[in-house]
C-alpha cells in the first residue's frame, strides 16, 4: 500500500504542471493544471493508454486532429498512438487527473 496527500507534492513547473501522485511500479498517476494559456504540448505514445478526467475548469483536447471542448466531468481515454494536446483558452485555471498504463516512463513522442 502506498499513501501520498496532492497537497504535500509539488507541481514540475512551481505554481502548474504535471504533478505525479504515483510514478510506477505499473501506473502513472497524477493531476496537471493549466493557467490560462497553458498547452500541454502535443504527443503520443506507443504503447501508453492515457486517460484524463477534468475536475475543474474548460480546456479544449485535440485528438488526431479532432477539436473537443471540455467541461469538468468529461473524460477522455486515449489508445496508444493517439496524437493528442491539451490547450488551456479560457481565462481560469483548469486541474484534471491523468492515468497512464503501462508504466513506461520513456513511451512519450513528441509532434
Amino acid at each position: 500500500m502506498e499513501k501520498v496527500n496532492e497537497f504535500e507534492l509539488k507541481y514540475r513547473d512551481g505554481d502548474h504542471g504535471v504533478k505525479y501522485m504515483f510514478r510506477g511500479p505499473r501506473t502513472d498517476w497524477g493531476v496537471i493544471l493549466m493557467r490560462p494559456g497553458d498547452k500541454l504540448g502535443a504527443h503520443y505514445h506507443n504503447e501508453v493508454e492515457e486517460t484524463f478526467y477534468l475536475v475543474e475548469g474548460t480546456v479544449k483536447f485535440y485528438v488526431n486532429g479532432q477539436e473537443y471542448q471540455a467541461v469538468p466531468g468529461d473524460a477522455f481515454r486515449l489508445e496508444p498512438t493517439d496524437r493528442h494536446d491539451i490547450r488551456n483558452d479560457s481565462d481560469a485555471p483548469a486541474k484534471f487527473v491523468f492515468i497512464k498504463h503501462p508504466y513506461l516512463p520513456k513511451d512519450k513522442v513528441d509532434c
